[in-house]
């Protein structure tokens, strides 16, 4: 499958997304979250998923489907730009809030933005999964092969920007899961 890289991630981005509402189930009952473990979310969110994930979209994955027919404009890939920027806004908004909380010991911002934030972004991964996914792998199955390599070769790139791996992203997911136990 040309979009195995992509999956993969989801995959990873979707425990972040229980955890970050399990957060905001803990925050809501009047618990306290340590800024490691909001450190570490908001680290996933601001560099796994929306450099390195939504850089292999937009840097392999979008080109290749618009060179195979699918239309850059009034079509998926337009829908799931727009939805990237809206992740982008959100996550932003989510930090702001995480330091606020921080610093006031005020939850209800945060809790909120959570919410925002991982109501859009699992809408976003299932539109992903069941529609985007589909479509590029029957398009692109004749060079599926080629298409999860530059996947993985983006993924490495974008990764290595950050000075970050793959495995330090997983340990992170790991990390805030078990903390939140």
């Amino acid at each position: 499958m040309s979009t195995e890289s992509l999956r993969r991630d989801h995959g990873l981005i979707e425990k972040m997304l229980k955890a970050l509402d399990t957060t905001a189930v803990l925050l809501k009952s009047g618990k306290t979250i340590p800024a490691p473990i909001l450190d570490h979310m908001i680290d996933f969110t601001k560099n796994f998923t929306i450099v390195c994930h939504h850089g292999k979209e937009e840097d392999s994955l979008f080109p290749v489907l618009e060179k195979s027919g699918m239309p850059r404009e009034g079509g998926p890939i337009a829908r799931m730009l727009f939805e990237h920027e809206v992740t982008k806004q959100l996550a932003s908004k989510m930090e702001e809030s995480a330091k606020n909380y921080l610093q006031s010991g005020s939850p209800d911002a945060l809790v909120a933005d959570i919410k925002g934030y991982v109501d859009h972004v699992a809408l976003h991964l299932a539109k992903e999964n069941n529609r985007l996914f589909m479509m590029a792998d029957m398009l692109l199955q004749r060079k599926a092969g080629q298409v999860d390599g530059d996947l993985v070769r983006t993924e490495e790139a974008k990764l290595k920007e950050l000075g970050k791996t793959r495995a330090h992203y997983e340990k992170i997911v790991g990390d805030v899961e078990s903390s939140l136990q």
